[in-house]
């Protein structure tokens, strides 16, 4: 008895993976950028504080 286990052919199967393989590498390439944006916005808030500062010693705030 020979039966189909896979109708599925090889092209099919290789655009799956590859679509597969690209989709984990734009999740890496978003995990990336997403986890620089703290490191953004603490400098950010560093600068924002010593600006603060240094207008306050000026008499400018």
């Amino acid at each position: 008895m020979t039966r189909d286990r896979a109708s599925l052919e090889v092209d099919t199967l290789l655009k799956v993976i590859l679509l597969l393989v690209a989709a984990v590498l734009v999740l890496e390439i978003l995990g990336e950028i997403v986890s620089l944006i703290p490191a953004f916005l603490s400098s950010i808030v560093t600068l924002a504080i010593a600006l603060v500062i240094v207008l306050w010693l000026l008499d400018r705030l």
